[in-house]
C-alpha cells in the first residue's frame, strides 16, 4: 500500500419519479443492461454537466472552468478588458494567433473541438497576447497553470497539443437503478386557446417516454492527486467539500420543467480509503424485487455490501453517512442529521488526512 494515497468515495441512493432526465438519440430515457435486466441510467457527463452547473450557481468561485468551441471570443473579451484601447475585432485577431501559438487549432476564431480553459488561465493568456509573448512554451505553460476546481476534478483531453491534457482526479459512474424498469408513454395533447369553439380537435399532441427508479450513484476522487493538482491541502479539502455537495444536491435538467423531478438522496455514504476506490454497485447485481418500494431496500444492500467489502479490504480510515430512515447502521464512525454537518465533517477528515 502506497503511503500518501488516500481516495474519497461518494456513495448515493436516490429516487427518481416519473422522469426522463437524460435521454438517448431517438428521446428515450438512457438504459443499461445488468444482472440480465434492463435499469434505468444516467450518464455520467449529464451528471457531471449537472455539478459544474451546480459550481457556476451555487459558488461563487474565483476561479471557475469554461469548457466551449467559442475560447477566441472568450479571451478577446479578457483583452479589452485589459486594455480598453483595443477594439473587439482586433482583439479576435490577437486571441487566435496567441492560441495558435500555444498549438490549440482554430478556424473562422473557433477552436475545432471544445476547449476546457479555467478563467485564471485565460486572463494570464490574454495578457500573455498583449505582452506580445509567441513562445510556446511559455504559452502552454500559462494554460498549464492555475486549474480550476472542475478541470482538476474532471480532466481535459487536448488532442492537437497533448501537454496540455490534465488527468481527471474524479471517477464518476454511470447511475443505474437498483432494480428492472418498464418503459412507460405519457400521451399528451395541447389545446388551442384561440381554437374557433367548434373545433373539437387538439393544437397539438405527442409522446413523451419516461421511467421512475431508485438509483445508486457513485463517485470518487484521488486526493492525493487532486490535492498535487492544487497545491494545497486546504484548497483539495475545501474543493473536495463543495464538490460532494454539488454531487448531492444538483441534477440534469432534462425533461424537468414536465417532470418536476426535483429529488434528493434518502441515503448517503462517504468513504476514505487508503488502499483504493470502491464502487458498491454489486450490492444491485441481483435486481431488488419489490411491491413496497425500492428505496429502503436500496439503503439496506449498500450498508451491507460495504460491510462485506470491508471484511476482504479492511476497514476504510473513516466513514460518515446520513440515512433519512429509522435503522441501525453498523461501524460507522459518524451519522450526521444534514448535508451541511456531513460535508463539513468530510472536509476536516479529508485535512487530517492528507496532512
Amino acid at each position: 500500500m502506497t503511503k500518501d494515497r488516500l481516495f474519497l468515495d461518494i456513495h448515493l441512493i436516490q429516487t427518481l419519479p416519473p422522469s426522463n432526465v437524460n435521454r438517448d438519440d431517438t428521446g428515450s430515457p438512457k438504459t443499461a443492461q445488468y444482472g440480465g435486466v434492463t435499469r434505468a441510467r444516467v450518464s455520467s457527463q449529464a451528471w457531471k454537466r449537472a455539478v459544474r452547473k451546480y459550481f457556476k450557481d451555487e459558488y461563487d468561485l474565483e476561479n471557475q472552468g469554461v469548457r466551449s468551441r467559442d475560447i477566441v471570443n472568450y479571451i478577446a473579451e479578457k483583452i479589452v478588458d485589459l486594455d480598453s484601447n483595443k477594439s473587439h475585432e482586433d482583439a479576435l485577431k490577437l486571441a487566435e494567433e496567441t492560441l495558435n501559438k500555444a498549438k490549440i487549432s482554430t478556424k473562422e476564431q473557433k477552436v475545432k473541438a471544445l476547449f476546457f480553459i479555467s478563467n485564471k488561465q485565460a486572463t494570464d493568456l490574454a495578457q500573455a497576447a498583449l505582452d506580445g509573448i509567441k513562445d510556446k512554451k511559455i504559452l502552454q505553460e500559462i494554460l498549464k497553470d492555475n486549474p480550476s476546481i472542475d478541470i482538476s476534478l474532471f480532466g481535459r483531453m487536448v488532442a492537437d497539443a497533448p501537454t496540455l491534457n490534465e488527468d481527471a482526479s474524479c471517477q464518476f459512474a454511470h447511475a443505474i437503478s437498483t432494480h428492472a424498469i418498464e418503459r412507460e408513454f405519457d400521451y399528451f395533447t395541447a389545446v388551442d386557446d384561440l381554437a374557433k369553439e367548434d373545433n373539437v380537435g387538439a393544437g397539438m399532441l405527442g409522446t413523451i417516454e419516461y421511467n421512475s427508479s431508485t438509483v445508486y450513484r457513485y463517485a470518487n476522487i484521488a486526493l492525493h492527486e487532486f490535492k498535487n493538482q492544487l497545491d494545497d491541502v486546504e484548497a483539495c479539502a475545501y474543493a473536495s467539500r463543495l464538490f460532494v455537495e454539488a454531487f448531492i444536491k444538483s441534477i440534469p435538467t432534462g425533461k424537468i420543467n414536465s417532470f418536476a423531478n426535483q429529488t434528493l438522496p434518502k441515503a448517503i455514504l462517504l468513504t476514505l480509503r487508503k488502499d483504493r476506490p470502491l464502487n458498491l454497485v454489486t450490492a444491485f447485481e441481483n435486481p431488488i424485487k419489490s411491491k413496497e418500494g425500492y428505496e429502503k431496500k436500496s439503503v439496506e444492500r449498500l450498508f451491507d455490501e460495504n460491510t462485506k467489502y470491508e471484511k476482504l479490504l479492511g476497514n476504510a480510515a473513516y466513514k460518515s453517512c446520513i440515512v433519512a430512515y429509522d435503522m441501525d447502521i453498523d461501524d460507522i464512525d459518524t451519522r450526521k442529521d444534514s448535508i451541511k454537518d456531513l460535508v463539513y465533517d468530510i472536509e476536516e477528515k479529508i485535512k487530517a488526512n492528507l496532512s
